[in-house]
């Protein structure tokens, strides 16, 4: 158990944090399900960009890392692409 004000204060900051790197992540991770499941090229290329940039700020506060962020960019890139 913590015995400084600052690690109890520490713990709860982690907790906040943890929690909300879980729903972001998530509701990015369902928003490119909702992509990759898209058959119609226009409303394909309108959902993308909000999907970019979700995964964008991802990548900035560190939640994945910039790499993952860049290979998911481009598949997803790719398949708007590849609709007709």
């Amino acid at each position: 158990m913590a015995h400084h004000r600052s690690a109890l204060k520490r713990i709860r900051q982690n907790a906040k944090r943890r929690l909300q790197n879980r729903y972001y992540k998530k509701s990015t991770r369902t928003a490119i399900k909702n992509l990759r499941n898209l058959k119609d090229k226009a409303e394909a290329e309108k959902f993308l960009p909000k999907v970019v940039s979700m995964i964008d700020k991802l990548a900035k506060r560190g939640t994945i890392h910039r790499n993952k962020a860049a290979n998911l960019k481009s598949g997803l890139m790719k398949h708007v692409n590849a609709l007709n």
